[in-house]
Formats: C-alpha cells, sequence, structure tokens
C-alpha cells in the first residue's frame, strides 16, 4: 500500500510526465486531476502543431471552434495561477498556431490579459473583424490599467523629483524662495560653535513654481513584430509623462515608416491600436523625423526604443544620432524595454553608438521611472546598462 506523502509525489510526476506509457507512475487522474491532465494534454500531448493527434499517441489540440478554445481557457484559469496561465496562453498561441482562433470574440471574452496576447492583437489589429475588436480593445484596456496600476505613481513621483530639483537655483531672491531644510545641510561645515550658529555660505532654493514646461521628452519607438512588448510598455509610460504639466511628451513609433501619436498620449488604448506591429525598420527616417521635433536640445531627452537592426541607411543613422547628442540632446537608446531578459539586437550598431557617447542597453519597466528621472537631472544613465553579453 504505498503512503500518502509517496502517492502525492507519484501524482505529481503523473501530471508532469502526462501518462505516456513508459511514465511508470501507475497513477490514473480522476476529478479535478483529469481535468488538469486533460488541459495540459491539448496543449503539450505528441500532436502535431496542427493539434491532431498521432497514431497511438495522445493527441495536443484545442479543436477547430472557438467555442472549444474558450473552455480551455476556462479550465487553465481555474486550476492554475495567473502568471502560469499567461504562460500556457502564449504557448498556445505559438505551438498550436490559434492566431486565427484570436478572431473570435467569444474566445477574447476568456482569455487572461497579458502582455504577449496583447502584442498579438495589436499585430492584427488591422484585420480585426468588427465583431471582435471590442473584445480586442477589452483585453488590452484591461492590461493597460493593470500597467498603469503599477507603474503610473512611481513614474510620476520619480519625474517629479527630479524636475524639482533641476528647478532649484542657488540664488534665491526672496525669503520664500530658500529651501531652508537643504541649506542647512549644505551648509553645516560652517557651523560656528563659539557663535552657537550657521553661517550659509550657499543659499538652496525651491526655484519658482509655475507651469512651465522645464523639460522635452521624445520616446521613438520601434514598432517591429520582435517590439510588442516594448511598444505597449512606452505607450503606457507615454500616457503617464504626458499627464506632467512640467513635460512636453512626444511619441513617435515606426518601422519603415514613422506616425506621430502623440495627439493619441491621453488615451494609451487608442494609441496602442494606432500602432501596426510587424514590418521593417528605418531608425535613420525616425531620428530624421525627431530632430524636426527638437526646439530647445539642452532640454530635450530623446528615449529611442529599438533592437538597432537598421533596415535603412546605417551611416545615415549614425550621422543623425551624432547630431542630435552633439546638438546637446540627452539621446539614450533602449534595446527593450520589458521584462524577457536580455534581447537580440545588432551589437555592432550598439557598440557604434557607444562609441559615440549614446549609451544603448535593455530597461525594465520598473527601472524605467528612475532612468528617465536620471535622465531628466541629465545624470551619467550608464550605470542603469548591465555589462553587454558578447555576441
Amino acid at each position: 500500500m504505498t503512503d500518502a506523502p509517496e502517492a502525492e509525489r507519484l501524482r505529481r510526476w503523473r501530471l508532469v510526465l502526462g501518462g505516456e506509457a513508459a511514465d511508470g507512475t501507475g497513477v490514473t487522474p480522476t476529478g479535478d486531476d483529469a481535468r488538469m491532465d486533460g488541459a495540459l494534454a491539448r496543449l503539450y500531448g505528441s500532436g502535431d502543431a496542427g493539434g491532431r493527434s498521432r497514431p497511438g499517441r495522445r493527441g495536443a489540440g484545442l479543436g477547430d471552434s472557438a467555442p472549444s478554445v474558450a473552455r480551455w481557457l476556462g479550465d487553465i484559469r481555474e486550476f492554475f495561477p495567473s502568471p502560469v496561465v499567461q504562460v500556457m496562453q502564449k504557448d498556445a498561441i505559438d505551438r498550436l498556431d490559434l492566431t486565427r482562433l484570436l478572431l473570435e470574440p467569444e474566445l477574447l471574452d476568456a482569455v487572461e490579459p497579458d502582455i504577449h496576447l496583447v502584442g498579438t492583437l495589436l499585430s492584427l489589429n488591422r484585420v480585426l473583424p468588427d465583431r471582435a475588436r471590442e473584445s480586442a480593445r477589452t483585453v488590452v484596456r484591461s492590461l493597460v490599467r493593470e500597467l498603469e496600476r503599477r507603474l503610473a505613481e512611481r513614474t510620476r513621483s520619480a519625474v517629479g523629483g527630479a524636475l524639482d530639483r533641476a528647478a532649484r537655483t542657488a540664488r534665491p531672491r526672496r525669503p520664500s524662495e530658500v529651501d531652508w531644510d537643504r541649506t542647512i545641510r549644505a551648509n553645516l561645515r560652517h557651523y560656528q560653535p563659539d557663535r552657537g550658529t550657521l553661517v550659509p555660505q550657499r543659499l538652496v532654493g525651491h526655484g519658482r513654481r509655475g507651469r512651465a514646461v522645464r523639460r522635452d521628452v521624445v520616446l521613438c519607438v520601434d514598432q517591429s513584430g520582435s517590439m510588442a512588448a516594448s511598444v505597449v510598455y512606452a505607450s503606457v509610460f507615454g500616457a503617464v509623462l504626458a499627464s506632467t504639466r512640467s513635460l512636453r511628451t512626444s511619441l513617435v513609433a515606426f518601422d519603415t515608416s514613422v506616425v506621430d501619436l502623440t495627439g493619441q498620449l491621453h488615451d494609451p488604448v487608442e494609441l496602442l491600436f494606432g500602432t501596426q506591429l510587424g514590418g521593417g525598420t528605418d531608425i535613420n527616417r525616425a531620428l530624421a523625423y525627431c530632430q524636426t521635433l527638437v526646439t530647445r536640445p539642452n532640454e530635450t531627452v530623446l528615449v529611442l526604443v529599438t533592437d538597432l537592426f537598421e533596415g535603412g541607411v546605417r551611416d545615415g543613422m549614425l550621422r543623425r544620432a551624432a547630431a542630435l547628442a552633439g546638438s546637446g540632446v540627452q539621446v539614450i537608446v533602449l534595446l527593450a524595454l520589458s521584462d524577457e531578459g536580455t534581447p537580440s539586437y545588432d551589437h555592432d550598431n550598439a557598440a557604434a553608438l557607444a562609441a559615440l557617447g549614446i549609451p544603448a542597453f535593455a530597461c525594465t519597466p520598473d527601472a524605467f521611472p528612475d532612468l528617465m528621472a536620471a535622465a531628466l537631472e541629465r545624470r551619467d544613465v550608464s550605470g542603469f546598462a548591465d555589462p553587454a553579453p558578447a555576441p
């Protein structure tokens, strides 16, 4: 007789191994275990890529109808935690070619919103039928709200603090403009014990408060298919930055053409549906357009989000990047703005930009607020870069 811990161990191995003849567990799932095993089998079983089982083998496949897929999505959401559901959804799209079924509104209503699914929907947005379009928007809107909840407040705090520090003056004209706490800390070495007082040699001021635009930010985002997650995050951050009155924020998306989406920054969902994931890449053309947006070089931060696989004129791209940096623009290249680990990118172009003094590195969404704060204060941002892996 098998004891309880051993039975549980065999049960878990049975679910992992999938019940092939050689799994050796001797366990037959029942009840919820059978449903869980069925959900796993339909995705990770031994069928071919189209979901048809091979003779004598347990078959993978979700069937050919959206209701069948919706039932499967309901099962995995019942039995697995949200991060696992998102992985399984992505695997289903990749392994079983479910792109066609994503056009079905009943399927979209059942999915767990995640960055990969939203990227797929955005790549399909030009072919979505009307009956699926609103469901797709609901999925995208749900993810955008979650990202805003996670990232917006921290971004506003980091950026607002950087702008306040940048606005301080060493020559406050009125007592009301003096930041006394920082003035005292800056002058502690001038304390005179015999007099019991501190004689400030340097005043630190708050600077004048107002609604004047202090910095310009240009987000220039590669919308080629490999950059889907970066496009989503950049759109959310663009909307948050645009809500900061002391910033003038522009967002430009590009592949082989360039589109200015600044007018849609108030609504990141509409902005995302204004992108068109896929196609080639012309960074040179995108930088040429961004040059036309720069009116105050020393007050401008240009964040170029791209994997640097240039399909346009490489020498032109490098010349334009050098011209922007030489004029005083703070140019930063993000090889990815996502949580997906080390990205694939053009190492030669990254090295060429580094030689021009333009840093190029990947950035996670959680690190982006502090990166922007450093850039707005014109601090060295190279510390945000991990050592680049060898090509």
